[in-house]
């Protein structure tokens, strides 16, 4: 007669050996994992992968390439492989003059900087008398206001943070202005309540009043146009003019004071 077989299930493993076996497993990975990671910075501090240069592209033409290195250097930390390029690329962007820094490595060691250096536009004056500059894309920075060989950089007072509003302004202003005959714009002051003026590099300063940039170039072409008449009625150079009247505009000539059209008392 054939023995039936008798065959047992694995008895299962009480939940504390299971517990016990996962956290074994997992402090081997852990532990695995952390020596894989010291062996990684260790490899990458190796003198072989020590950063061995720095190549300057683009924009130089306010520094040097040497002062660009001298001034970043210091500020760059880690080996070629462990650097941060965002770090890095701050590190460029604090060197006076440049605006925008892009940072790549080059194998087998060095780092390629491609920079954009801003342009100066105008000045900033400061009320704390730190004066900085404006750059074409109306930004303000910082850097030696004896290194600006344009003389003829037009000067923007302002509330903080409406440089590149001002910047918009003066570019749509200043053909206009020439047709004045009077000189060409070099200051433009915004006031904390909204109010535009704008000074000529003969001397003369015009009120123009408040608005948005429509209505104050709407104002001023209107001026533009009535002005040669009054000049030419006169024979005499202008001195000052208020835009802000309601309904037309006070000039002052040098040694007369007139009004163009009826000039309303309240001022915009």
């Amino acid at each position: 007669m054939a023995r039936s077989a008798t065959f047992h299930s694995a008895m299962p493993l009480p939940p504390d050996v299971r517990l016990m076996q996962a956290t074994a497993q997992g402090v081997f990975v852990l532990a695995a994992l952390a020596i894989g990671a010291a062996v990684a910075v260790a490899v990458a501090r190796l003198p072989v992968f020590a950063l061995k240069g720095i190549r300057v592209e683009g924009e130089v033409n306010r520094n040097s390439e040497s002062t660009i290195r001298a001034n970043a250097a210091h500020r760059l930390a880690g080996s070629f492989l462990t650097m941060d390029l965002q770090k890095s690329r701050a590190a460029f962007e604090s060197v006076p003059w440049v605006r925008h820094a892009v940072v790549r490595r080059v194998w087998p060691g060095s780092l390629a900087v491609q920079l954009e250096e801003h342009r100066p536009a105008a000045l900033w004056v400061g009320t704390d008398g730190n004066d900085k500059l404006v750059n074409t894309f109306g930004e303000v920075f910082e850097a030696n206001i004896g290194d600006i060989e344009d003389e003829r950089l037009p000067a923007f007072s302002g509330p903080e943070g409406s440089a590149a509003q001002m910047l918009a302004m003066m570019r749509r202003l200043a053909p206009v202005l020439k047709t004045l005959q009077a000189g060409e714009a070099s200051g433009l002051d915004l006031s904390a309540r909204g109010s535009w003026r704008v000074t000529l590099d003969k001397g003369a300063v015009v009120e123009l009043g408040r608005g948005n940039e429509a209505e104050v170039l709407a104002r001023t072409e209107q001026f533009a146009r009535t002005l040669p008449r009054v000049v030419a009625q006169y024979q005499r150079p202008l001195e000052s003019a208020d835009l802000r009247h309601a309904q037309g505009f006070a000039v002052r000539l040098k040694g007369v004071t007139t009004t163009v059209a009826a000039a309303a008392s309240r001022k915009r």
